[in-house]
């Protein structure tokens, strides 16, 4: 594939999440859901994250103690995502590995721009009444 040829159909599909690193998810929580009002959706102490929802869109802000500030694309497959954006003059910065929810993969584009390609082929979150991720349940 030429880095001048055109995809043909877009590879990012929409915005999955912003991740936004705080100092402990306490403190993010307090300062997202709290004060600012945005109610929780899930919540992995054990990944130092947490998800909540952006109240007219789909796209979530995930809090995390371990990750930086970064857009998180979601992408049909990460592997042929990942396989296009090289193709067309990117680069593999980090990945593919899998996650609870499918697989992720760090990618720049020939900018310098960071882009965190993620695919929900495992499934969602389940939590319980608190938000506490409880398991994944596979998408239909």
């Amino acid at each position: 594939m030429s880095t001048d040829a055109p995809a043909t159909r877009p590879v990012l599909r929409s915005l999955d999440a912003v991740v936004l690193t705080v100092p402990d998810l306490d403190a993010g929580l307090r300062f997202y859901r709290d004060r600012l009002g945005h109610d929780l959706l899930w919540r992995n102490d054990d990944l130092g994250q947490a998800g909540l929802r952006c109240p007219e869109s789909a796209t979530e802000i995930v809090l995390s103690t371990r990750l930086p500030a970064e857009p998180n694309w979601l992408v049909q497959s990460v592997d042929q995502a990942i396989e296009a954006i090289t193709a067309a003059g990117g680069q593999l910065l980090g990945g593919p590995t899998d996650i609870p929810v499918g697989r992720v993969a760090t990618v720049s584009d020939p900018f310098g721009n960071r882009l965190v390609l993620v695919d929900l082929s495992a499934g969602r979150y389940t939590t319980d009444q608190h938000g506490q991720v409880t398991g994944v349940t596979p998408e239909p």
